[in-house]
């Protein structure tokens, strides 16, 4: 079978609110998201999966509008900061360079309900086997996270990781994996955005 890893789009900023801050798609996400729906009308979805984190949800709505899917949520594919009171999106942080940056890129996390990365690790492979089991033969989409994308193909790709990830998926970027009944799983693409080139929309921390 083959999983779609995709990062959600572009959110808003969100600061120092009350509760997890779980920001909303911004103007230029939701243009990302069309872009994403046009480039894969004709790849033969059989299901579709989302984080419960807003801004995945936002993305993969759509998606399940337009191929008439159920859009199933899962847990396990929130991302690490899922309870922050606040989102800066990391191309922000970077052009900051402030200690925020610093510590996301050590690997340093400060927030509620960040269990340790060895526990966040551990809840993407569940989640990521699970869909791979339930969905024997079928190309599946996943709308999640940097975080999430990166810690399951650095576990596919044998990599040691320090922070939450080895790369910076863009926005609405595309990872594919194959997965096969005896159990391999290997990279097949790896942040595919070609349905963003010549938008003049932002992909991501490497514009």
């Amino acid at each position: 079978m083959q999983l779609l890893l995709i990062r959600h789009a572009l959110p808003v900023r969100r600061e120092r609110v009350e509760g997890p801050a779980d920001p909303e798609l911004s103007e230029a996400g939701h243009a990302q998201v069309q872009h994403l729906a046009r480039y894969l009308a004709s790849e033969p979805l059989t299901a579709l999966y989302s984080s419960p984190l807003r801004r995945a949800k936002q993305t993969a709505a759509p998606l399940a509008q337009e191929r008439d899917l159920p859009l199933q949520v899962l847990d396990g594919l929130a991302e690490f900061d899922r309870g922050s009171a606040s989102y800066i999106p990391a191309e922000e942080l970077k052009a900051a360079n402030g200690q925020q940056w610093k510590d996301l890129l050590a690997g340093r996390h400060d927030h509620e309900g960040f269990a340790g990365a060895d526990h966040f690790r551990a809840l993407v492979l569940a989640s990521m086997e699970d869909i791979i089991t339930s969905n024997e033969g079928g190309v599946v989409a996943v709308v999640c996270h940097a975080g999430v994308i990166g810690s399951y193909l650095a576990h596919i790709l044998g990599i040691t990781l320090v922070g939450p990830s080895f790369f910076a998926p863009n926005y609405t970027s595309i990872s594919r994996v194959m997965a096969s009944r005896k159990g391999n799983r290997s990279l097949f693409t790896m942040n595919e955005t070609s349905h963003l080139r010549g938008t003049g929309l932002p992909t991501g921390l490497y514009d």
